[in-house]
């Protein structure tokens, strides 16, 4: 014994132990035990249709078993128990011809077939109808064939009987389930008719065809034709088949059919271009085609009046090869200006190919400039537009598409303008589904290309987004005067124009602005406020954007709210076509208002919230304008009043200067001579006393030797007798020594002498200039600060002193230094002097005031007796001095002597 049987014992014995009452069995496997059997009435070979009856039976009872039944393993419900060994089951209208029935014996833990039984099912045989005998003129067999009608299930049996119009049977055939019968032609008379006739039996009935004549003469048909060769050529939509024929051909038409990967069989459309070839239209390119024909002649004497046909030929394969396009592209421009060397741009736009129209692929597209073709232009096959510079002359372009298999034929780009109108858009209506607009047109009037002598050859419908996007367009056809225009998007402006191409060119466009479907606004216009007025307002807002307004504006809605404790909310909706800016009746007081823009769809959003005050009235500004300019007012005068900030403006002005603007020139209606001139209109007297000097060259010299140059003088002056009277001149210096005319003439310059009326004069025009000095006292002292300070440097002055009249800088101060400074005062006739240093200011002596016609009192005179008239003589030139009377100086000592 070797291992592998050992091996199947074990399988065996291990399948075959009991578990649970049972041995172990492969899944989807039941347990058998043929104990019983089943009975079905009437039988098991059934009409289907039929209700049948079923018994099972097992050999002993078993109570705590339950008998079923399976018919094609789906359990039958209706049951009747006869007794404990036997259960009848009924099934009504069983309709399918095969099928099984299984007896059970079943309880909770396990389920066995006690017994099984095979059902079968069948029809009666139909008559056989449309009978048909036919025979090749070269053949030596006649075949006929019938059509049986349903399927039985069963096996029928056909009998075929051949007898002579006297009744005599001449064949007896028999064969079992088929539809055709093959008879000798040697058994029949070709010129005598024969009767045919056909019978069908099964086990459920039997069935006679109708008596069929039969005659040799007219049941021959053509013979059976044979493709020879299948020609697809360039054009992959036809086929071409070459067939051959043993007979004659003459007064014969051809059937096709065909098939595609073992497809069913179809007719096929085909045409004989000449004897012998049959073309097969409407065929796919690179298909597998499957063909087969046959030859059919027109019909005989038989009483069916039918034509006879050949048999079907072998079937001969092939396979379509690819297409090349066979349409014009669809082809549009954009022309544009011209440039450098009279070149302009055009911009070719093209449509690819339809994909039914090729196989394959597109390779590349080529533009062909002018009428001869010998320039052209390749382009990629992805693209679609094409920009050139072409001359403006050039009247010619046309352009293809490159396949696989083959180049569309050239189509033409127009170029040229018409000049005449096209015809007019009459409406642009959104279809429902938001992404469509149906455009319309019509020519106006008598102004259609017909009557002009101009062929119309087609439309061009060309739109774009606003702002402006890529164009897109689309090819009408001339007999048309609507389209679709699809794939737009909602709440998007659409800008539409339709050309006409004719023979003499393309014609003006007419456009429109359209929007697929118009929705609400994206967002609020802007608003301003220009002019708030009690109970009226007047404002200005901004057109949106062309993105944002999502359709066409119908109209504006303004929002008006106060804020007070009112709170009132007001809306004033206006045209959208209302002119701008805008009055509005408003409520009093401050407002917040909003703009919102509508279309066809609803209200937009609210535009940004702005707030207004109403403006004051006049009265209020002119008080505020009145007062600030009477605070400048107060402020100029103040500063004019303000001595030192003007000295200290003054002198910055003079820092900031140049040197010539701020000098003291001598003044010219001092002089005689000037005088005299405007006295006597001639020459001046030279018998005057008072003549001016000859000038004399001018040196620069040193401080000691100025000192040398001009001493100083002193006049003592004795204190008896009585005072001066008015009349005396007196010149004095700061110490109040009285220089007299002698000792002026050791002065090698001699200052003529004024008259007392001109030195009134100036001497008003100084008390003018000094009429803002301030009294004695520290409250005398000015600090420049406050708003000056920035532009004054901090200084003190102080003006303790008192005013003393004329100073002889007045007059010639561009002469006298500056330090030490020697000023002389003249007031009331009488000539004081002061020296004054460069950083203060000291007075020698108290202010003396005598106006002309005063006599001087004993007082007086014992105050002026008491001082003595010092002047320093630093300078090469004199002030003028004036002459207040005829007495001499001289005379005024004499009375201090006494």
């Amino acid at each position: 014994m070797n291992l592998s049987s050992t091996l199947w014992r074990l399988i065996i014995i291990l399948l075959s132990f009991p578990i649970e009452r049972g041995p172990l069995l492969p899944a989807g496997c039941q347990r058998f035990n043929a104990s019983g059997y089943l009975t079905v009435k009437p039988a098991p070979l059934f009409l289907i249709g039929s209700n049948l009856t079923v018994y099972c039976r097992i050999p002993t009872c078993r109570r705590s078993f339950t008998i079923s039944l399976q018919l094609n393993s789906e359990t039958v419900a209706s049951r009747k128990k006869v007794n404990c060994t036997t259960m009848m089951f009924s099934l009504f209208n069983v309709q399918e011809p095969n099928s099984i029935l299984r007896c059970k014996l079943m309880n909770d833990q396990q389920s066995t077939v006690v017994a099984g039984l095979d059902l079968h099912g069948g029809l009666p045989p139909d008559k056989p109808e449309n009978v048909l005998c036919e025979m090749s003129r070269s053949s030596d067999f006649i075949t006929c064939s019938w059509e049986r009608g349903q399927e039985t299930h069963l096996h029928t049996t056909y009998n075929i009987s051949l007898s002579r119009e006297n009744g005599t049977q001449m064949l007896l055939d028999q064969i079992q389930d088929a539809a055709e019968i093959t008879i000798s032609r040697a058994k029949l008379d070709e010129n005598n008719t024969h009767q045919l006739n056909i019978a069908a039996y099964n086990h459920f009935g039997s069935s006679r065809s109708d008596p069929f004549s039969l005659c040799v003469k007219d049941i021959v048909i053509p013979e059976t034709p044979r493709i020879m060769q299948i020609e697809f050529g360039h054009n992959s939509k036809a086929a071409l088949l070459q067939w051959k024929t043993s007979g004659s051909s003459e007064s014969l038409r051809s059937d096709v059919r065909l098939r595609t990967d073992n497809g069913s069989w179809e007719v096929g459309e085909g045409t004989e271009p000449t004897e012998g070839l049959i073309q097969v239209d409407g065929l796919r390119p690179l298909t597998d085609y499957e063909f087969k024909m046959r030859t059919c002649s027109s019909p005989g004497s038989n009483s069916s009046k039918r034509s006879f046909c050949s048999k079907w030929s072998t079937s001969v394969g092939g396979k379509s090869p690819g297409k090349g396009p066979s349409q014009q592209m669809h082809v549009w421009r954009m022309l544009g200006g011209l440039g450098a060397g009279g070149l302009r741009v055009v911009t070719v736009l093209w449509k690819p190919p339809s994909p039914d129209d090729y196989s394959g692929a597109v390779q590349n597209y080529k533009i062909f400039l002018g009428n001869d073709r010998k320039q052209e232009v390749t382009c990629p096959a992805a693209s679609s537009r094409y920009s050139l510079q072409v001359p403006a002359e050039l009247r010619a372009l046309s352009i293809s598409a490159v396949t696989s298999y083959g180049t569309s034929p050239p189509a033409d780009v127009p170029l040229g303008r018409s000049g005449d109108f096209g015809p007019i858009l009459r409406e642009l209506a959104p279809a429902a589904n938001g992404s469509s607009v149906l455009v319309s047109w019509s020519w106006p009037g008598s102004r259609h290309p017909s009557t002009s002598g101009e062929e119309p050859l087609h439309y061009v419908l060309e739109w774009t987004s606003v702002p402006v996007a890529e164009l897109q367009w689309q090819k009408v056809a001339k007999d048309q005067n609507s389209t679709f225009i699809r794939g737009l998007s909602a709440g998007v402006r659409y800008n539409v124009s339709l050309y006409a191409v004719t023979t003499r060119g393309v014609s003006a466009p007419s456009s429109a602005l359209v929007y697929s479907k118009e929705q609400k606004p994206a967002s609020g216009p802007s608003m301003s406020v220009l002019v708030h007025e009690s109970g009226r307002i007047r404002i200005q807002w901004d057109e949106l954007p062309v993105v944002k307004q999502k359709g066409f504006i119908t109209n504006y809605t303004i929002y008006l709210q106060t804020l007070d404790s009112s709170n009132t909310k007001l809306s004033v909706t206006v045209p959208g076509s209302s002119p701008r800016p805008l009055w509005l009746d408003c409520p009093e007081g401050a407002l917040a208002l909003q703009l919102t823009a509508s279309t066809s769809a609803g209200e937009g959003q609210r535009g940004k919230r702005i707030c207004s005050q109403p403006e004051r009235p006049a009265v209020g500004l002119l008080i505020v304008a009145a007062f600030i300019v009477t605070l400048f007012i107060a402020i100029i005068a103040n500063l004019m009043c303000w001595r030192c900030a003007r000295q200290r403006i003054k002198q910055k002005c003079v820092s900031w200067g140049p040197a010539w603007l701020h000098e003291n020139l001598p003044k010219l209606g001092n002089s005689n001579a000037i005088r005299l001139l405007e006295q006597y209109g001639s020459e001046p007297s030279f018998s005057s006393t008072h003549s001016d000097p000859p000038l004399s060259p001018i040196s620069v010299i040193s401080q000691e030797e100025r000192d040398d140059v001009y001493p100083t003088v002193h006049v003592d002056v004795s204190h008896g007798g009585s005072g001066p009277t008015a009349e005396t001149p007196l010149l004095t210096s700061d110490s109040g020594t009285v220089l007299g005319d002698s000792l002026l003439e050791h002065v090698s310059y001699k200052p003529q002498i004024a008259t007392s009326a001109q030195l009134g004069e100036e001497w008003k025009e100084t008390e003018d200039e000094q009429r803002d000095v301030p009294s004695y006292g520290e409250e005398d002292k000015c600090v420049s600060g406050g708003l000056l300070g920035a532009f004054l440097p901090s200084a003190e002055v102080d003006f303790s002193d008192p005013p003393l009249g004329l100073t002889l800088s007045s007059v010639g101060g561009l002469l006298w230094p500056k330090t030490p400074e020697t000023t002389s005062f003249l007031n009331g006739g009488f000539l004081l002097g002061r020296r004054g240093t460069e950083n203060e200011v000291e007075a020698d002596s108290p202010p003396l005031d005598l106006q002309q016609g005063e006599i001087m009192t004993a007082d007086t005179e014992d105050t002026l007796s008491q001082r003595t008239v010092e002047a320093t003589l630093t300078d090469g030139y004199f002030p003028q001095a004036a002459a207040v009377s005829s007495t001499t100086l001289w005379d005024a000592q004499r009375q201090q002597g006494r």
